[in-house]
């Protein structure tokens, strides 16, 4: 690949892009049992993003997941997921995020705020990306890459089950952290 010049970066972040399923990663994390973490992603999902480098309040994002694509690499529990005591896929079958703001917050940051809706209820969350740059490849493809993270709190969409620890605490943390590493590929 052929790597943009950084003096160029803005030039080559504008305009309209595509998410590339097959290079990005959703990703999300919560403890479980209060000692160890159980990290997924989500395997299926779809999204654009118009990107202003100039004037990124005119940018936008729009990402869309199915739901029922979960993998933590254990079926029982990716079911269990599934389920009314999680996800409830059959009536909730798409997590989206529309964002409602882009802000550069240095020369390799930037913050997307936007409406994160799980279960029919939406909520604010903001995720800081950094730009990991914009290259070429082999077949003429203009690509960038973005990694951000966040944390939410599953509570706060009703994902709600849980279990009392004989020990104290709970089986599953009410913090769920959301690790992004997106490819995406620019309109020609």
């Amino acid at each position: 690949m052929t790597e943009i010049a950084t003096e160029n970066l803005n030039e080559a972040l504008t305009g309209e892009w595509t998410i590339d399923a097959a290079h990005t990663r959703i990703g999300f994390s919560a403890r479980h049992a209060m000692v160890t973490k159980v990290r997924g992603t989500f395997k299926e999902f779809e999204g654009t993003a118009h990107i202003d480098a100039v004037n990124p309040a005119n940018s936008h994002v729009e990402v869309t997941i199915q739901a029922s694509s979960i993998d933590t690499g254990n079926e029982v529990r990716d079911n269990h997921i599934r389920t009314n005591d999680f996800l409830e896929i059959e009536a909730y079958p798409t997590i989206t995020f529309t964002s409602t703001k882009v802000e550069r917050l240095d020369e390799d940051t930037v913050r997307i705020t936007g409406d994160l809706t799980i279960k029919a209820t939406t909520r604010e969350v903001s995720l800081d990306f950094a730009i990991g740059g914009v290259a070429k490849d082999p077949f003429g493809n203009t690509r960038a890459g973005f990694e951000g993270t966040t944390s939410i709190n599953r509570q706060d969409y009703g994902v709600a089950f849980n279990a009392a620890l004989e020990t104290g605490g709970v089986l599953v943390s009410d913090k769920v952290g959301i690790d992004i590493e997106v490819s995406v590929v620019k309109a020609q």
